[in-house]
């Protein structure tokens, strides 16, 4: 028998195990991608069922929220539906303080109004409403006389340049940060109770450029850093349509008198909502312009050198007088911006329905019934663009995250808050304040302290995450919006809330703040009053230096809603 070679035996029985195992790694291959479909599976289910886990979270914390807010309004008001009172009705002779601005600018220009009529009736109304409002800190009543006997002189001489002082003769008032030589400069702090300004911010000096006349300064919170108006100097401001109600801040006494008919150029500033929040809350027009186009020096103490999210701008009644206000604060090519002609029916409209930031108060049904009449009635005007498209809807997952982009902005802000409270001769202590407050011996209101304590104790935002966050949320929305586009936001989460129950709710201003830390022009617009008679409104937005865009559609739906409604009657 013939034998085989070995050779040629192992050379079998090795292809045989080269090919079991080649089968065995075939099997387990299709068996991995088996079981990796299954996990990929798995794994996609497990997100949607997180995804609707954290929904219905979300729905469900927000329900509560909405609870909760029903009750600290019922709550609140048991005390301050008491102590409502209304202001004073604007009688005959004080009737041209309801007229814009540059109506009152063109009448003394043309001999019809002299400007001693004009300081005198604001003077008058002032003295009437102030001791309701408590909204003036400091006055120069008697200067403001002389210098308007002095501007119609010159009318009359055939001396005056109305083309360099386009507001001559008209009387203005400004927060009380803005420093105006000669008068009260607290900025709501005790220890700058009797400091006076030696002189003009630049905001306040352009606009006595223009020929208008300062005749008070108005109350603030301490260094504008609350959403109400007050302090341990001069108290607490109230809100013209209720008293009870606050006039939001940090502009707030600026809202308070222009709401009351009793100041018509009213000069503000904004950095967390400060201009537009008041005007919000007393149903008036306002305008935060492009971050870096206006000068902050001399205004709560700032150089004007330092990089800042803060604006100089303007309250009103009339949205006509917000592009040419704002235009005596800026330079050449920005004012041309500003007054380029806009045609409505070019503009898209996009919308925003709610943020989702958990932080903050879900919207009132007053808010959202305000955002579909304007949605609706853009649709029903055939406005939106080309073929009338209406409003589109935007959202964006930055918007969840409002307050903690605008915290992370604060901390890119030059000033110090913990030194300015001290007026730069220490620095204040929150969890020290706190105690002090507790037995009442702090000089700080319990704002101010929670600010210090939110700066000093509570964690960072991280850096990364926030500035990363903020530059695709504001990059997203300016490629959105482009050259022609505006974004309609919610002004609140509700109308005017009582006096000290946003202690209960302290984020609630990020509705305004986002725009701050996305550095883009927003214009704030009334909507007329709900139920209560208190004012509703909706935010204008932008992409950078668009103010113009922002000012004809805040002039759109002036027209479309009816703008400002006074408070008291009007002859």
């Amino acid at each position: 028998m013939r034998s085989v070679p070995v050779f040629r035996t192992s050379r079998v029985n090795s292809c045989r195990a080269m090919s079991s195992q080649a089968t065995c790694f075939v099997k387990s291959e299709a068996q991995c991608k088996k079981e990796n479909h299954l996990l990929h599976c798995n794994s996609k289910t497990n997100k949607i069922f997180k995804g609707m886990a954290s929904d219905m979270f979300k729905q469900f914390f927000l329900l509560l929220r909405s609870y909760f807010d029903l009750f600290i309004d019922f709550l609140f008001s048991l005390y301050w539906e008491r102590y409502r009172q209304s202001i004073p009705d604007l009688e005959k002779k004080h009737a041209i303080l309801a007229e814009s601005a540059t109506s009152l600018a063109g009448k003394i220009r043309n001999k019809e109004l002299k400007s001693e009529e004009l300081i005198q009736a604001c003077i008058e109304r002032i003295k009437l409403v102030n001791p309701i409002l408590n909204a003036v800190t400091d006055d120069r009543f008697e200067e403001a006389l002389k210098e308007a006997q002095e501007v119609d002189r010159s009318i009359e001489a055939g001396q005056a340049d109305f083309e360099k002082k386009p507001f001559l003769g008209v009387p203005f008032t400004a927060k009380e940060s803005h420093a105006v030589a000669g008068m009260l400069h607290t900025l709501g702090i005790s220890m700058r109770r009797h400091v006076r300004a030696h002189e003009d911010a630049e905001c306040v000096r352009l606009l006595r450029a223009a020929g208008a006349i300062p005749v008070a300064v108005t109350n603030v919170p301490e260094i504008n850093k609350w959403q109400e108006t007050r302090n341990m100097v001069f108290g607490q401001t109230a809100n013209p349509y209720h008293t009870g109600r606050t006039v939001g801040g940090s502009s707030g006494g600026e809202a308070a008198l222009s709401a009351a008919i009793a100041s018509p150029i009213s000069l503000c500033s904004d950095i967390g909502g400060s201009t537009r929040m008041p005007a919000f809350y007393c149903g008036l027009f306002g305008l935060n312009p492009t971050a870096g186009t206006t000068s902050l020096k001399g205004s709560a103490l700032r150089s004007g050198l330092e990089p800042t999210m803060a604006s100089v701008g303007f309250i009103s009644k009339h949205s006509q007088d917000l592009a040419p206000l704002t235009a005596v604060l800026l330079n050449d090519e920005d004012k041309q911006k500003l007054g380029r002609k806009v045609n409505i029916e070019d503009i898209k409209f996009f919308y925003t329905e709610s943020a989702q930031d958990l932080r903050v108060s879900p919207l009132s049904q007053d808010l959202r019934k305000a955002m579909n009449r304007v949605v609706e009635g853009l649709r029903e005007g055939g406005f939106g663009g080309g073929g009338g498209a209406g409003a589109r809807r935007y959202d964006h997952p930055g918007f969840q995250h409002m307050y903690a982009l605008w915290r992370h902005a604060m901390t890119k802000e030059a000033e110090s808050f913990s030194h300015l409270l001290t007026n730069n001769q220490g620095k204040a202590n929150g969890l020290l304040e706190l105690l002090k407050k507790l037995i009442g011996f702090s000089a700080y209101t319990l704002a101010a302290i929670l600010k210090l304590l939110d700066d000093q104790v509570l964690p960072r935002v991280d850096r990364d995450w926030a500035e990363k966050t903020t530059k695709e949320l504001r990059e997203d929305l300016v490629s959105t919006l482009g050259a022609d586009g505006v974004l309609l936001f919610p002004s609140a989460p509700a109308p005017a809330p009582y006096h000290y129950s946003l202690y209960l709710r302290p984020f609630n201003f990020a509705y305004w703040g986002v725009f701050n830390a996305l550095k883009l022009p927003t214009a704030q617009v009334p909507l007329g009053l709900n139920a209560a008679g208190l004012p509703l409104g909706v935010q204008v937005v932008a992409g950078p230096h668009q103010e113009a865009l922002c000012l004809q559609v805040a002039r759109l739906l002036e027209d479309q809603f009816g703008g400002f409604v006074p408070p008291c009657r009007v002859p």
